[in-house]
């Protein structure tokens, strides 16, 4: 059953037929205790990320899976699916904006994309940053997180659903790209953890009808998992996707609420250029930049220098490396001491 919670601001109405939850509806939420969300252990086991909670707005399941949404105390609003973060008000940017740019500043013109997943809206809202980008296709398997983020995060991440260049479908986009071949010059895939719904967006059979989907020189780019915790889940889809693409790669940001406060992409290009993926392809509009809070070329080169332990398994995986610049080394500290700091909070609040 769906609870809206009473909220305040004129935009966050109750959904119609939907009663509203008590005050005290937090008590009732199995990961909520004692005021503090907790996320389930699912690919992380030992360790958890907690926000403590001022007030759950909504809790509710779908045909897929559970979906919470609750105001927090430091992170403003936060989306939860089957108990895993996914978006918080405050570090989002973090994640929606490097999983869009990367591959789309990589690409000389990218006119069509497609987007898998990205229910929350905020994959999308980068995308339509681009004026170039014509049309705009968007696969969401599970229609009750769009209109969950729609109510809830209108002014955090869904905030361009009615951007005119978009197709928004309900289907299972595994499915999806099997019938549109050679169509897209961009595909993020903005996928949760491969259990569940998106079990089947991390097999290299779906890598596979990606490619087909791809327009000549088109560009991947998925939601890669954590490299202090996946690197075997990591270097195993790198693998596959080095048999069926001329250019794989794999990159990283760092975001305070993903496991371990880190999160990676991996990229594929059909493209064997120098430097594909790595060096952005086009100059970046001074507007643009000007509203973006993480992303800019120097991060976007930066983000592909990875720590030590991760490079000796990501390494011999990568294709056409090419060959990073002076000004890499200096923007991947500022990167890495980012990454070593959230690391380092993230412990010292376990223990």
């Amino acid at each position: 059953r769906d609870w809206i919670h009473p909220y305040s601001s004129p935009r966050v109405g109750a959904m119609p037929g939907v009663p509203d939850a008590p005050a005290s509806h937090a008590a009732t939420v199995p990961s909520i205790k004692d005021g503090w969300f907790s996320e389930d252990e699912v690919m992380w086991p030992g360790q958890r990320m907690s926000l403590k909670v001022e007030k759950v707005l909504y809790q509710g399941r779908s045909a897929y899976q559970d979906v919470l949404v609750f105001q927090s105390t430091n992170y403003g609003r936060v989306l939860v699916l089957d108990g895993v973060i996914q978006v918080t008000e405050r570090d989002e940017m973090a994640y929606q904006e490097m999983i869009a740019h990367i591959p789309l500043f990589a690409h000389p013109n990218p006119s069509s994309v497609l987007i898998v997943g990205g229910g929350d809206g905020g994959v999308l809202r980068e995308v339509c940053r681009h004026a170039c980008v014509r049309d705009i296709t968007m696969c969401e398997i599970d229609q009750k997180v769009v209109e969950v983020s729609k109510r809830f995060l209108s002014d955090v991440t869904a905030s361009s659903f009615s951007d005119s260049r978009l197709t928004l479908l309900f289907e299972d986009a595994a499915q999806f790209v099997k019938r549109h071949p050679n169509s897209y010059d961009v595909i993020v895939v903005d996928s949760s953890d491969p259990v569940g719904p998106a079990e089947a967006l991390f097999t290299s059979d779906f890598y596979a009808e990606l490619r087909k989907s791809l327009k000549p020189s088109g560009i991947i780019c998925n939601q890669g998992e954590c490299q202090w915790l996946h690197l075997d889940l990591i270097g195993k889809v790198l693998g596959d996707c080095g048999k069926t693409f001329a250019t794989v790669d794999y990159a990283f940001t760092t975001i305070p609420t993903y496991p371990c406060g880190q999160i990676g992409f991996l990229l594929c290009s059909l493209s064997d250029a120098p430097n594909m993926l790595r060096e952005p392809r086009r100059a970046i509009d001074p507007q643009m930049q000007a509203a973006l809070r993480y992303y800019s070329p120097e991060v976007h080169r930066a983000a592909f220098v990875l720590p030590r332990f991760a490079e000796r398994i990501v390494g011999p995986l990568r294709k056409n490396r090419g060959t990073l610049l002076p000004r890499d080394s200096i923007a991947y500290c500022a990167v890495a001491a980012a990454s070593a700091a959230c690391a380092y909070l993230l412990a010292r609040r376990a223990s």
